[in-house]
């Protein structure tokens, strides 16, 4: 159900609500955060309305989007309530601001924020240079960018980088989940020789790709090159340089990869480029600060940049009609327990202690592709 209440308040938008919960008999004792969506009202809004949809069906929370419209125009408020079936596990507010008010979204975000529960703030398109010193990003625990979503996917980044706070994530960090996954794995298989150095190789304007190359220097501590693909979409290849041969991890066409590394067979990987709404329902798992991405951020000026462009193959190596495919789940219970347990204590560089392959991760925590 889609109720329109146009020329607005916020304190009719409230009434509204409680008439809406007493007439149907929801309530919001079930809603676990408020989720505040920033953009510019236009086509790409019901975008981002949809991904958090999605989103709220793990994460059930009340979503407020601020949608800013002309500034030129008369302040005004126009609100859209959604309930039921238009809102998937949560209820939407969705206010678009006009004039004056374009800029005061935090002064109308407040009144209808769920008490004593904690707000998550995303920006699905362009993000302020310094999300924690936003109005709205002031009240949040958790602030979500996506450089990639930016006019200059790099650029941002390096503004992420120079401007990071305790809270700030980003959703081209999110993206390599599973690419870490699959390379902290493929450490643990023998031999267990040192990585002597890496090349991550991905599109020009791939923040993703240098997110990569960054943990790698971070958790590595050995030289990594960061390199331009030739042909191919977000993030191509990764190589891992050792004494006995390179370990490979390569995806040429953006949804199957094939890792590689001498004594061990080919084998596939399920490493399908990821959805906005699978990245924020993993960044609403946690509302503590996110300190690999932190890391990672201040290791980027460790990463050596390649000037000349580098031929990927269009097909990956051959595999065994017999190999599996290593999971997406597979892949994030591995990078769990790198996470949470013994990746605190051992660098990817050090050599890691035989285990039983039987063991499971204590607990799942989070990660990114």
């Amino acid at each position: 159900m889609i109720i329109d209440l146009p020329s607005t308040t916020t304190s009719q938008v409230n009434s509204k609500l409680v008439h809406l919960r007493e007439q149907g008999g929801a309530t919001t004792l079930g809603r676990v955060l408020t989720l505040v969506i920033v953009t510019d009202d236009g086509a790409k809004t019901e975008d981002a309305i949809d991904a958090a949809n999605d989103a709220s069906r793990e994460h059930p929370c009340r979503v407020i989007v601020v949608a800013r419209g002309a500034r030129k125009a008369a302040a005004r408020l126009d609100a859209q309530i959604r309930v039921g079936g238009d809102a998937g596990a949560s209820e939407v507010l969705v206010l678009r601001l006009y004039g004056a008010l374009a800029d005061a979204g935090a002064s109308c975000v407040i009144p209808l924020l769920l008490p004593d529960a904690p707000v998550v703030a995303w920006w699905p398109f362009e993000a302020p240079a310094r999300p924690a010193d936003d109005p709205i990003g002031r009240l949040a625990q958790r602030r979500i960018t996506d450089s990639a979503a930016e006019r200059n996917p790099i650029k941002a980044l390096e503004v992420r980088q120079k401007h990071y706070a305790e809270g700030d994530t980003d959703l081209a960090w999110t993206r390599l989940t599973l690419w870490r996954a699959v390379l902290a794995a493929s450490l643990d298989l023998p031999p267990y020789e040192k990585v002597t150095d890496a090349t991550v190789t991905g599109e020009a304007d791939s923040p993703s790709t240098d997110l990569l190359a960054g943990w790698l220097a971070a958790r590595l501590k050995v030289p990594v090159r960061r390199a331009k693909a030739a042909n191919g979409q977000g993030i191509v290849s990764v190589a891992l340089e050792r004494k006995s041969g390179p370990v490979e991890l390569l995806r040429p066409d953006g949804k199957v990869g094939t890792l590689t590394q001498p004594g061990q067979p080919a084998r596939r990987v399920a490493l399908q480029r990821r959805e906005v709404r699978d990245c924020l329902s993993e960044e609403l798992r946690r509302l503590d600060p996110d300190e690999p991405y932190e890391e990672t951020l201040n290791a980027l000026a460790k990463v050596v940049r390649g000037r000349t462009p580098v031929k990927t193959p269009t097909k990956a190596p051959p595999v065994a009609d017999d190999t599996p495919v290593v999971t997406a789940a597979t892949a994030e219970a591995v990078l769990s327990a790198k996470d949470s347990g013994e990746g605190k204590k051992t660098s990817a560089a050090k050599k890691p202690r035989a285990t039983s392959s039987t063991k499971q991760p204590a607990r799942a925590s989070k990660g990114k592709p």
